[in-house]
């Protein structure tokens, strides 16, 4: 817009400008995550980081006022832009937490730009927003818990996003008794192998569907963008929300060509809400103003696939949880392997006989 870089172009408080990289050790060893955002119309900066080590997930959540420091920095959180796009320094300095470090993310591959994301329910813009993913590999060193973990280029992804979200910085206002949603899907997957990478993301929520992908040969920079994904999913147990065990993506491109993904769970997933997403101790989640500083930390159990095990000793089922894979791809070149990550939240009714099956065009 033509104005000041302190400004976004729209009064929405919804406003959002958020990075998030993800990394784990492809061997199933750990996983980490580190986020922050910036909401210009809140006046807020908020962030997080998460460590998986062991089967417990230690988890540092800050927030900051925004004004006046236009800094990528919130608490203990820093971000520093070595090489754009291909070199960025994440730090994590000591804390009240149990986890602190430095890491240095590196691009694989260039960024990819999703196709725009665009909702509307009754009249009222729910999300508006655009993002781009990428996918690197990170290397560096955690103090977890006075133990020092050596990453040695463990896989990696990032994605920046930016625009309107629905349940950001305030909660959703009341206007009127909007039909329930019935069911609704989310699966994004970052993933990698010996000669291809990129994404795949499908979202199916009360009638209205998204989809982008795009799948790039690492040997030629080629890429394809697909129009069609077939879905097949394994869940690990009965419960609400659903934990999936094994997946499958069958993409076709616009030449009509099949590539098709096999992905496999790979140590614990992560639970959102440690990071922030729905989360901090007072519930209002990402956005919201919680002062000129504000921390908090702990350490939850993650070893079973589907519960978490609280400091306090009782248990969820967080909705949200982000779980390292084991990929294969089969494709009109060929099969090959790596290691990606992959959202998976099902509220959706399942066949007979207890597999997830769709098409999404």
């Amino acid at each position: 817009m033509p104005t000041t870089f302190d400004h976004v172009g729209t009064s929405d408080v919804r406003f959002f400008d958020r990075l998030w990289f993800a990394a784990s050790d492809p061997r199933g060893g750990g996983a980490l995550q580190f986020t922050m955002g910036v909401y210009q119309n809140m006046n807020v900066v908020d962030g997080g980081f998460i460590a998986i080590q062991d089967g417990r997930q230690h988890n540092v959540r800050v927030s900051r006022q925004l004004r006046p420091t236009y800094d990528t920095v919130c608490g203990p959180l820093r971000i520093e832009v070595l090489e754009p796009l291909q070199r960025i320094r994440l730090t994590v300095a000591p804390n009240a937490g149990s986890v602190h470090g430095e890491l240095e993310w590196t691009a694989a591959f260039a960024a990819q730009e999703e196709r725009r994301h665009f909702a509307r329910s009754w009249g009222r813009v729910l999300e508006e927003y655009s993002r781009y993913d990428q996918i690197g590999e990170v290397s560096g060193w955690l103090d977890v818990e006075g133990t020092k973990v050596e990453l040695d280029a463990w896989w990696a992804c990032r994605d920046h996003s930016w625009g309107v979200r629905e349940n950001v910085g305030i909660p959703e206002p009341f206007t009127g008794e909007v039909p329930p949603r019935t069911s609704s899907m989310f699966a994004f997957l970052f993933y990698s192998t010996d000669t291809h990478g990129g994404h795949v993301q499908v979202t199916r929520r009360g009638g209205q569907n998204h989809l982008t992908a795009e799948i790039v040969d690492r040997t030629t920079g080629e890429s394809v963008v697909g129009e069609r994904v077939a879905v097949d999913a394994e869940f690990v147990d009965e419960g609400r929300p659903r934990r999936f065990t094994r997946a499958t993506f069958e993409v076709t491109d616009e030449a009509g060509d099949v590539t098709r993904f096999e992905v496999e769970a790979n140590g614990p997933a992560v639970a959102m809400q440690g990071l922030g997403y729905g989360g901090y101790d007072d519930a209002k989640g990402l956005g919201a103003y919680r002062g000129v500083e504000h921390l908090e930390a702990e350490v939850w159990d993650v070893s079973h696939p589907a519960e978490v095990v609280y400091p306090d000793g009782t248990t969820g089922r967080p909705v949200h949880r982000i779980q390292p894979v084991t990929v294969t791809q089969h494709g009109p070149s060929g099969t090959s392997h790596g290691t990606g990550s992959l959202t998976f939240i099902a509220e959706i009714e399942l066949d007979p006989d207890g597999h997830l099956r769709g098409g999404h065009r």
